[in-house]
C-alpha cells in the first residue's frame, strides 16, 4: 500500500486527482472491493472556486467543506454550472446553522449531539430535504474533538431513529493524529455493522488506503488533491 501520497499544488489539482484515483483503485484491488464501492470526497475547504474548477472539469463530482458560511459563498455558482455536484459537510455543525446546512448540503458527516439532532429533524421536516446523515464517533475519546464516545454510540443511534426520526446512513471517524489509524477504523466499522449501517466515512490523505481495507465507503481527501492550504 502507498498510504502517503505526494502533495500537489492547487494549479495541478487535476493531476493530484488522477494520482488519488489510481491509489483508490489499487487499494480497492488489494481489499478485493469494487472501485464503485468507494466514494471520493475532494475536500475543497479554504480553496477558492478557481482552484476547484479544474477538479470539476476533470470529472470529480463529490466535494467536502468544513464550514457552512464558506460553502455558501462559493458553491451555489459552481453547482449552477454543474448540477451533478454533491456537497458534503465534513466539519462540525452548529445547531443554529442547521437550516442553511440542510438547504445546501447533500450529506452531513458530523451529527454528534442531541441539540443538533433536534435542529436537523426540524429542518428536514420543514424543508422536505433529507441530506445523508453520518454520526461522528470519537474513537480516541479525545476531549478536544467532537463525536460520540464508542460506548455511547448504540444508544445514540437508537435515539436518532426512535426519538428524532432521523435516518442515519453511516458513521464517520477521525483517528487521533498520533496513533495508528487501523484500530480506529476497525472500531468504527464494528459499531456500524452491529447497528445495521453500511456507510463509513473514514480515511484522509495520509491513510485512506488503510481505511479502504477496513470498509470505508467515503474517503475525505484534500491535500493529496489540492496541495497544502
Amino acid at each position: 500500500m502507498h498510504d502517503h501520497l505526494p502533495l500537489t499544488s492547487s494549479s495541478s489539482a487535476a493531476a493530484g486527482l488522477a494520482v488519488v484515483e489510481a491509489e483508490i483503485g489499487r487499494a480497492c484491488k488489494e481489499a478485493r472491493r469494487e472501485r464503485t464501492s468507494v466514494n471520493l470526497i475532494a475536500v475543497s475547504k479554504t480553496f477558492e472556486a478557481a482552484a476547484i474548477a479544474p477538479v470539476i472539469a476533470a470529472g470529480q463530482r463529490m466535494f467536502g467543506e468544513n464550514r457552512v458560511q464558506e460553502a455558501k459563498g462559493k458553491w451555489p455558482a459552481l453547482i449552477a454550472a454543474q448540477p451533478a455536484i454533491a456537497l458534503h459537510l465534513i466539519g462540525p455543525l452548529q445547531s443554529n446553522k442547521a437550516r442553511e446546512a440542510v438547504a445546501l448540503f447533500d450529506a452531513i458527516h458530523s451529527v454528534d449531539r442531541p441539540s443538533l439532532c433536534d435542529a436537523l429533524a426540524k429542518e428536514i421536516a420543514a424543508q422536505g430535504r433529507s441530506p445523508q446523515l453520518f454520526v461522528q464517533i470519537n474513537t480516541g475519546e479525545e476531549p478536544q474533538k467532537a463525536g460520540i464516545a464508542p460506548a455511547d454510540a448504540d444508544d445514540f443511534l437508537a435515539r436518532c431513529r426512535d426519538h428524532w426520526g432521523l435516518t442515519i446512513a453511516g458513521l464517520m471517524c477521525i483517528p487521533p493524529a498520533d496513533e495508528a489509524p487501523a484500530p480506529h477504523f476497525a472500531l468504527t466499522a464494528k459499531i456500524a455493522a452491529r447497528n445495521g449501517l453500511t456507510q463509513l466515512s473514514m480515511g484522509m490523505s495520509a491513510d485512506f488506503a488503510t481505511a479502504i481495507q477496513f470498509g470505508a465507503t467515503h474517503v475525505r481527501v484534500g491535500s493529496a488533491i489540492f496541495g497544502h492550504r
